[in-house]
């Protein structure tokens, strides 16, 4: 009948229709650093913008990977002769391992494909390399800045270049086009925050001696 009272929507469909300020919010964020990630990718191939300079990114990109930090604090610590040395050492390695492992979760859990942009011609990648967020470049640079400003002892100029390396190697990501912006952010907050943990859970010969025996 034309008096009859319309219908209401389905809880649903009113939700469609009156989407949440929140769910716009972050829309619009996720469309505005899809696009400045994109516009920012100028070295992401040979014929980018600053394709010419890719050759040099990624030569940062390995500065920044897993795998020359392990291999290399593993080796220092085999040939430390310095029980002081050697507990940094140690705990350089419980930090970038810590980090692989945190890295690997995050990347599993959310699941975010690379930029469409982005060219996978990575160093040495494993199955969860294939996701973007977050970055693990970043994160470990943030990780590896904090543990070198506070237990090595350098000067001004040194560890200016070190916090430059960490600015560097996370904008490379961007850079390349392997990350999004979000990707990197995230991932020197999340660097930042494990070298808390690290410190909390510092391994020394009163905490850890069967470690230390090893060595």
């Amino acid at each position: 009948p034309g008096g009859a009272a319309a219908a209401p929507l389905p809880e649903e469909d009113c939700m469609k229709l009156n989407p949440s300020f929140v769910g716009i919010a972050l829309s619009s964020l996720l469309a505005i650093d899809l696009w400045a990630s994109k516009r920012l990718g100028v070295c992401a191939g040979e014929g980018s913008a600053w394709g010419s300079a890719r050759p040099l990114m990624k030569v940062i990109e390995v500065s920044g990977h897993g795998i020359p930090w392990l291999l290399g604090t593993f080796y220092g610590l085999c040939q430390s002769d310095s029980s002081a040395a050697r507990e940094v050492l140690l705990n350089l390695l419980f930090a970038l391992l810590l980090d692989l492992v945190m890295v690997a979760v995050v990347k599993g859990l959310v699941k975010r494909p690379r930029p469409t942009h982005n060219k996978m011609d990575m160093f040495i990648t494993i199955s969860v390399d294939k996701y973007s967020f977050p970055s693990g470049h970043a994160t470990r640079a943030a990780l590896v800045c904090r543990f070198v400003l506070r237990h090595l002892v350098l000067a001004v100029p040194l560890r200016v270049l070190v916090v430059l390396w960490a600015l560097i190697v996370s904008i490379s990501r961007v850079m390349l086009g392997r990350h999004n912006m979000t990707d990197v952010l995230f991932g020197l907050l999340l660097g930042y925050a494990l070298y808390g943990v690290v410190e909390h859970c510092w391994l020394s010969p009163a905490t850890a001696p069967a470690l230390f025996a090893l060595w």
